[in-house]
């Protein structure tokens, strides 16, 4: 069988006019393009990590996010240099991208909400919240979950979509926090006497603070007890030692200064029944 060399190489000098030029310019918007891409994060790299405004866990990954739309956006462009038609590419990336956006739906919630509390900072680490039956300080705050850490040492996950997005209440943020406390005394007990014990008790700890001064008021007058508000101001971080300590102060100068501490009871009547005759 004779070969017809002359043919394939015409056809490959064809191939070769047709397709060297595309190739070439393809290698060279892909080597000049990763270096600009290359650039371009590494400027906003540096703006991340010298903003306050942008979290550290947060950066690294707008950085990785800008560098792979570049390269895609890249890709795109070489792939059209060759002559490859990209709306398909372009229709292809978009379907994957609504699969995997219905199979994570909730993981992309939960990230949502931890870019919105990484920006906005409605707390931070060290932080004491209360959020979705929870309270604890913030150990971390994540992507995808915030970490706390409860008074009794219990570790709490806490996922982001939903405390982007409900009620959460910061208890660390303001510079001073009322302790609202409840005093019984009994009804036959000195009531100016009793303020006093309770004034004295609050000047004896030195975290209570003067301004703004502590209310002792008269709130309730209870089934067995003539009930007191006792609400000294502190600072957040001694909320509960001044709760305690103010407990065990109060029980000791109320026995001091004579004043009972009355507890629920009852009186019990017996009736005798004479028989009838």
């Amino acid at each position: 069988m004779n070969i017809d060399i002359s043919h394939y190489m015409t056809l490959i000098t064809s191939m070769a006019v047709q397709y060297l030029p595309k190739i070439a310019g393809a290698i060279v918007v892909w080597i000049i393009g990763s270096w600009i891409i290359k650039r371009i994060v590494n400027f906003v790299g540096k703006r991340f990590d010298s903003s306050a405004a942008i979290d550290e866990t947060l950066a690294p990954f707008f950085k990785n996010m800008i560098n792979m739309l570049l390269k895609v956006l890249l890709a795109l462009s070489v792939i059209g240099i060759l002559g490859v038609e990209t709306t398909s590419f372009a229709a292809i990336i978009a379907a994957a991208g609504l699969a995997v956006g219905m199979a994570l739906q909730g993981s992309l919630g939960n990230f949502a909400g931890g870019v919105l509390l990484l920006i906005f900072r409605p707390f931070n680490v060290g932080d004491y919240i209360k959020a979705q039956d929870q309270e604890g300080v913030v150990e971390k705050i994540q992507l995808f979950v915030t970490v706390l850490r409860t008074l009794d040492n219990r570790i709490v996950y806490l996922p982001n979509g939903p405390l982007a997005n409900g009620a959460m209440e910061n208890l660390t943020e303001a510079e001073t926090r009322r302790v609202d406390m409840t005093f019984g005394i009994g009804y036959s007990d000195d009531i100016d006497k009793a303020r006093s014990a309770f004034k004295d008790v609050l000047a004896s700890i030195p975290e209570v603070l003067k301004s703004p001064a502590a209310d002792i008021i008269v709130t309730e007058l209870a089934d067995n007890s003539v009930n007191f508000q006792v609400r000294p101001w502190v600072k957040p971080e001694h909320y509960w030692g001044v709760y305690a300590e103010t407990h065990e102060k109060v029980k000791k100068k109320l026995d001091e200064v004579g004043i009972s501490i009355p507890f629920p009871q009852q009186d019990v009547y017996m009736h005798q029944v004479s028989a009838k005759s």
